[in-house]
Parts: structure tokens; sequence; C-alpha cells
């Protein structure tokens, strides 16, 4: 959860509007759209923050680059123009994301693995682990660590679970000094 409290209140409203007009996926998913446009291109949100272009002229520039998006996570931006707040929109997508996830018992999951994860390897995974943090299901990020020689670490909030090589290596070496 992000600690802007301003984010938060602007998420929390979209998500009951997108629970409202059931439309809570399809905001979920131009909202992941638009962070990898945000992650990918730094000059469009420094554009947006620009006090060099009017509100309009970004409101026509959201409306033409979003073209096809859910008009809810449209209106969010216009809004977020309106009181100078675009900043926000990373906070906003990422506590969005975690109200989306809390009411339909999914959490976000970070897996470190040599290579990368078959289908079946993600749901084998996603099943063993999340009913030990409370959860129906996992969301699995999978990012290649080739430093861990074998296995795997898989990151859940603030839990780790490390059963690769190198983790395994390394308490045994603990093991044989002490």
């Amino acid at each position: 959860m992000s600690q802007s409290v301003i984010a938060k209140r602007y998420a929390v409203a979209l998500f009951e509007a997108a629970q409202e007009k059931q439309q809570t996926l399809s905001v979920q998913t131009d909202l992941k759209e638009m962070k990898k446009v945000f992650a990918g291109d730094k000059q469009f949100g420094e554009l947006l923050i620009s006090p060099k272009f009017s509100t309009e002229k970004k409101k026509e520039l959201i409306g033409q680059f979003f073209n096809g998006a859910n008009q809810l996570v449209l209106n969010t931006l216009y809004v977020l123009l309106d009181a100078g707040r675009i900043e926000e929109i990373g906070n906003l997508i990422e506590d969005f994301q975690e109200l989306a996830n809390e009411a339909s018992g999914v959490a976000e999951a970070k897996v470190y693995s040599t290579r990368l994860l078959s289908n079946e390897e993600s749901t084998a995974i996603s099943t063993a682990f999340a009913h030990k943090v409370g959860k129906q299901s996992l969301h699995i990020e999978n990012i290649i660590d080739r430093s861990l020689i074998g296995g795997i670490r898989l990151q859940i909030g603030n839990q780790i679970y490390d059963s690769s090589v190198s983790a395994k290596l390394a308490r045994l070496e603990r093991q044989l000094i002490n």
C-alpha cells in the first residue's frame, strides 16, 4: 500500500465506482497497462506534470493516448489533472491493485528462479503457498535470477520463502562454521 493518503482516497473512490458498475476487472486491466506506459515512458509523465501545457491540452493528450480505456479510468485521470494531482497516478494504481486483490482473495507474489516457470509450475506454486498467507490464489510475477543456482525464492508481501540452492549452501556453510 502506498504511503499517499491522497492516492488512497482516489483509489477507494475508483474501486467503489468500478464495483458498483461491475467493471473492476476492466479497470484493473487498464490500470496495469497504464502503469507499464508510465514506467516505460518517463517523458509522458513529465509532460502531464509540466505547467507549459493547459489542463485541457493534457486531457486531450490522455484521451488520444489511452483511447479505448475504461471511461472510469479516463475520468479518474481527468479528475487528477483538474486537482493538480496527476503525479499520484502510480500510487493510485498500486492502491487500487491492492484493494482489488483483497476483494478477490489474491496476493501479489514474486518468484525468483533461474529460468522462466511454466504455467503448471506457477499454478502449483500458487496453490501451495496461497493458503499460507490466507489467500485463495497468488498472482505470480516470475523474475529470472541466475545467482540462485537452482530452486526458487518466493516473496509475498514482506514474507520470503527461500528454497534456492544458493540459500541452502549458505545455511550449510553457517552450520559447518559454527
